[in-house]
């Protein structure tokens, strides 16, 4: 029996005693008794979904990254298919985003009956590539929406988007899931929607801030505010949005207070209270979290920097993002070890790694639909060599050192 703030829980021994499968995962939250307070205080005294808690995490990630408006929603899956929809993407229009991402960034594009195209990463940054880019857009005439991927908490090049999507009047979603508390290269926030329609960012456990899962959106346009807030709750009017069948609003002049009306096609797309609370806690102690990342960064950075068979991604860029990922290149070629090999030994010796990510065209379902991996060189030749090393705010200098000795040592070897 487990007693935690005056409730009193029953916690199997057999879990207790179960092994992790790592030691040191690869990526990892950070939970403390403020977070856990700020939780048990809703479930005690709050509402559990639709009150304040949802409004007020909105309120604080729109400060936070300076944009007007925030949408909290239940993952940031079903933000991009809100962003998506309200942007009026449709059966016919085409929407183009890096390969290198997780599958939910084209499939929300599926999700409207339209089709993802991809375009090719820069080797240096692996986000899109601005020239690809345009000439990806120049052969698809019927691309409306352009989604630039924050690959790892590095900003892509947003000055250099914006310019392409104004020249062919396109809009602009960014998936900034991997990027909470990162910056664009002008210094402004990522978030801020300076360079875009909308942004939205994801708070699973491994994410910048954890609120179990659950996403958000934001924008600086009012009219897609609105859309959002209606869609994300069934289509309901929300505010002060005008009813259509005002005669049904009244009975002799006296509002009927219990009429809404479903004014578009929604979805159940709410967050909780329950996880707002938690991720206002987190939000709170973001700019440490990324802190310490930066510092684990750079001290990968430093012990693999004579290594010639391990080159650390996105090393010039340290300063603006936000970290969500330490990823490696490793020369699996040159070495008498694949990457399947290296993984299993390092879990063997209870270190966690992965990879991120399967190109998305490489996937069985995008094979049935006739898309190939042969336009996307720079994809693929990353995709061969990366490695995500363990990465969160609680993993200590020793057990770093442990993961770059043993990393070391295996490809020395």
């Amino acid at each position: 029996m487990v007693d935690l703030h005056g409730y009193k829980y029953l916690i199997s021994t057999e879990f207790m005693k179960k092994p992790l499968k790592y030691r040191i995962p690869y990526g990892k939250h950070y939970i403390d008794e403020e977070d856990i307070a700020a939780v048990v205080n809703v479930l005690k005294y709050k509402n559990l979904t639709q009150g304040e808690e949802v409004e007020k995490f909105e309120k604080a990630v729109a400060k936070f990254v300076g944009a007007k408006y925030a949408v909290a929603v239940s993952s940031w899956t079903s933000g991009l298919h809100l962003a998506n929809l309200v942007l009026g993407v449709m059966e016919g229009d085409k929407v183009v985003t890096s390969p290198i991402t997780f599958v939910a960034t084209s499939n929300s594009v599926l999700y409207c009956g339209a089709k993802p195209v991809f375009s090719d990463i820069d080797s240096s940054t692996i986000n899109i590539c601005p020239e690809e880019l345009e000439n990806t857009i120049i052969e698809n005439p019927s691309i409306k929406v352009i989604i630039p991927v924050h690959f790892a908490g590095l900003s892509c090049d947003m000055e250099s988007i914006n310019r392409i999507a104004k020249k062919y009047d396109l809009c602009i979603i960014e998936d900034a899931a991997h990027a909470l508390g990162a910056k664009h290269h002008d210094g402004s926030m990522v978030g801020s929607c300076k360079y875009s329609d909308m942004a939205g960012f994801s708070f699973h456990p491994v994410k910048s801030i954890a609120a179990g899962e659950g996403g958000m959106i934001t924008t600086n346009n009012e009219v897609l505010y609105r859309k959002l807030l209606r869609l994300r709750s069934h289509g309901i009017n929300k505010l002060n949005d005008d009813f259509i069948f005002h005669e049904n609003s009244k009975t002799n002049d006296i509002a009927n207070p219990w009429y809404y009306e479903m004014q578009d096609l929604g979805y159940n797309y709410r967050i909780t209270d329950i996880q707002c609370a938690l991720g206002i806690s987190q939000l709170n102690k973001l700019d440490s979290f990324i802190e310490k990342r930066k510092y684990l960064a750079n001290r990968y950075d430093k012990a693999f920097f004579k290594n010639t068979l391990i080159n650390p991604i996105q090393k010039d860029y340290r300063s603006i993002s936000s970290h969500h990922l330490y990823v490696v290149r490793i020369k699996f070629k040159e070495l008498k070890i694949t990457k399947a090999e290296l993984m299993n030994r390092l879990e063997d010796l209870e270190i966690g790694t992965q990879v991120h990510y399967i190109p998305v065209m490489n996937h069985p379902f995008y094979k049935n639909l006739k898309y190939t991996n042969n336009e996307y060189k720079n994809s693929m030749n990353f995709y061969d060599e990366c490695l995500s090393l363990p990465l969160y705010y609680s993993l200590s200098d020793e057990d770093q050192d442990y993961v770059i000795h043993n990393l070391n040592n295996l490809i020395k070897n």
